[in-house]
């Protein structure tokens, strides 16, 4: 990256915004100041968001299958009124729902009394007589009160009484019951109102599928043009004034690779500006620049965070192990085969497949080659052992690849060390780059002390343990371990330094290295899952010519499709854990970098 600033006059402030814009290589520094007290761009801000939620909710509505769906066109001042639009129908459906709601609870209340006209109740009053309205228990229902108020009992539902009381003006009605508040409306009446209140919110969900199939592109364009003026006025209130308000001063990063591109540009814009190197302390932006298979792996990667600007970039050196972990833990050559030609099938059909689509798919090609090669380690295809069959080129394959569980239990162990050994490499290339190899030599008496104790207990002929030369590098290591772990500092103080890494080293490396054990057991279980569902669909299919193998294909598939799922959700997340936990930590990543998002018009 190369560092920018640019001191524009104010007269020509904008317009050179404009044309750095289009330029669209430029990561303007962005600074808070001013931006939240900024109304105008909390407005739009607020604006977005709304536009955004619209987007969203029309996106979403469910559409016949005939329906005719806008792609394309549409403008950014329709899509305004769309808004509007869309606002005003879900606070009309908001009312009508309300409305529905407190119809329903009305209609329920008088259920119970069936359809009676409310008029009839009032002309009884205004000649004198009150009706009452009550309910109780059949235990609590007393006879006497038919005398005494004239009670008729109207329903009886669940040993409830629904009963009503006729009395002159003026008598006291003494009951302890329950006394209905009933609307004054008929049952009649009232389901009118509900059936028409459901229509209106009918209609009303109509409207927003018709502006859901015509005017999503509007939407679309009233949010990139929206968006576009979010942006600008962001760099806008990052510029600083000088010179009495007359001069612009901004800055930003580009690629070095644009440099000369850019300087063409200023130099025909008659702009004053510098372009100089980051200096120690400046948040450069990060781009990263990885190629092909590397590329696929980088949406992993952000997922922990980007490199700082001046640390290794390891994605292209976790890829290769994520790609393997990922087949062991899924582990069945069946289900890598089905990821891949499911992935194949949506590439080659999908109408329009976007550049990010297209490196997702290409990552899920990878990683379900390595689940299929993978599984032929055990030989478990949808769960079944494929080295079952007596077939010549299936047992030679048996004989070269097959291992048992505790050579994969093993395998997971020793690809853990690699990988861990590995990473304490890069960290020692990370330190040389960084700060020098004086910084790094610690390190690699570590790597020395690791790889000759890993050689004596595997091959103790070449290198015995504890044997002369063994003892030397030992001692070597030892000197690196404890004298120059902290370059600068007396020895004492890098003595002190090297127990207390010494003790996190030996109490740290062997619960990393143990943490790889879930590459096997996460195969193994899935495996045996798999196994499971195989003997459920023989065993509990009915033994019938018809039914039969229609049960059995039904248990097989949905229960692979459980198994499927949660095994891949596993091999993802298990690898990511040993890769953003052991490997980044053993390569003393620490990541923290700001994405480069360059100053340019949204495509």
């Amino acid at each position: 990256m190369k560092k920018l600033t640019f001191l524009v006059y104010h007269k020509e402030y904008e317009e050179f915004l404009n044309s750095l814009r289009e330029l669209g290589v430029v990561h303007i520094v962005e600074k808070q100041q001013g931006a939240a007290d900024n109304t105008e761009l909390q407005e739009n801000i607020r604006l977005s968001n709304r536009l955004t939620a619209t987007l969203k909710l029309l996106q979403n509505q469910k559409h016949e299958k005939n329906a005719v769906i806008a792609a394309e066109g549409g403008t950014a001042a329709r899509g305004l009124q769309v808004l509007d639009e869309v606002d005003a129908l879900q606070t009309e459906h908001g009312k009508l729902s309300q409305q529905l709601q407190g119809y329903a609870k009305e209609k329920e209340a008088l259920q119970a009394w069936g359809n009676f006209d409310p008029a009839g109740v009032r002309k009884l009053k205004d000649a004198g007589y009150v009706i009452g309205f009550y309910s109780c228990s059949e235990g609590n229902y007393k006879e006497e009160w038919e005398t005494e108020y004239n009670a008729m009992i109207i329903n009886r539902i669940s040993s409830k009484v629904f009963f009503v009381t006729v009395t002159k003006a003026g008598q006291e009605v003494d009951l302890d019951v329950e006394q209905a508040k009933l609307p004054a409306y008929s049952l009649a009446h009232l389901e009118t109102l509900y059936d028409t209140t459901e229509q209106a919110i009918e209609e009303n969900e109509k409207k927003l599928v018709a502006l859901s199939e015509t005017d999503v592109p509007s939407l679309k364009a009233a949010l990139k043009e929206l968006q576009g003026q979010i942006e600008f006025s962001k760099v806008v209130l990052s510029s600083e004034q000088a010179a009495g308000d007359k001069l612009m001063l901004v800055e930003g990063w580009a690629p070095a690779y644009s440099k000369v591109e850019i300087e063409a540009y200023l130099n025909d814009a008659h702009v004053y500006y510098e372009i100089t190197d980051p200096m120690p302390g400046d948040n450069v932006p990060i781009r990263l620049n990885n190629k092909g298979f590397f590329a696929w792996f980088e949406p992993i990667c952000k997922l922990y965070m980007l490199p700082k600007y001046n640390e290794l970039d390891l994605t292209p050196f976790f890829a290769p192990f994520f790609m393997v972990f990922f087949g062991l833990c899924l582990g069945d050559s069946g289900y890598g085969l089905f990821l891949f030609l499911g992935a194949t099938a949506y590439r080659l059909m999908a109408k329009k497949v976007t550049p990010s689509m297209k490196s997702i798919l290409s990552l899920i090609q990878v990683l379900a080659v390595s689940t299929f090669f993978c599984g032929l380690l055990t030989g478990t295809f949808f769960g079944a052992n494929i080295y079952d069959l007596d077939w010549p080129i299936v047992q030679r394959l048996k004989h070269a690849v097959l291992m048992d569980n505790n050579d994969m239990f093993q395998l997971s162990l020793i690809l853990g060390a690699i990988q861990i050994l590995f990473g304490m490499v890069l960290k020692a290339v990370n330190q040389t780059i960084q700060f020098g190899f004086k910084y790094a030599v610690a390190t690699i008496g570590w790597i020395i002390l690791l790889v000759s104790l890993a050689v004596s207990a595997l091959l103790p002929n070449v290198l015995p343990m504890g044997g002369t030369v063994h003892l030397v590098i030992l001692g070597i290591s030892g000197a690196m371990i404890f004298l120059y772990n902290s370059p600068g500092k007396n020895i004492f103080m890098n003595i002190g330094l090297g127990l207390w890494d010494s003790y996190n080293m030996a109490t740290g490396l062997l619960g990393d290295v143990l943490s790889y054990v879930r590459l096997f057991a996460l195969g193994l279980s899935g495996g045996i899952l798999a196994g499971v569902f195989n003997s459920l669909a023989v065993g509990m299919s009915p033994d019938n010519v018809i039914a039969g193998p229609i049960v059995m294909v039904l248990i097989f598939v949905i229960g692979h499709a459980i198994n499927m799922f949660m095994n891949v959700l596993g091999a993802m997340v298990h690898p990511m854990r040993l890769t953003f936990v052991e490997f980044f930590k053993n390569s003393g990543y620490e990541g923290g970098g700001k994405e480069y998002k360059p100053f340019r018009n949204l495509e």
